[in-house]
């Protein structure tokens, strides 16, 4: 598993790709349960920032996807 830095790193990466490229998608970044860690561990963990990187990469790949698909 990447390390916090490496997440972080790339989740600051994929947020700056959505803005340039993809603007319109920016206000869902905003809508996204970002990174809420466990009421019993408080602390945000790299398992919360994978899920959150993830989840980034599927909503792109996603509206690539379609973007493609309606273009046809």
């Amino acid at each position: 598993m990447k390390s916090e830095q490496e997440l972080n790193a790339d989740i600051l990466k994929i947020t700056m790709s959505i803005k340039d490229n993809y603007p319109e998608l920016s206000k869902f970044i905003e809508e996204m349960p970002v990174t809420i860690p466990d009421v019993h561990n408080l602390e945000i963990t790299r398992k919360n920032l994978s899920t959150y990187y993830d989840s980034l990469k599927a909503m792109v790949s996603g509206y690539i996807a379609q973007k493609t698909r309606t273009q046809l």
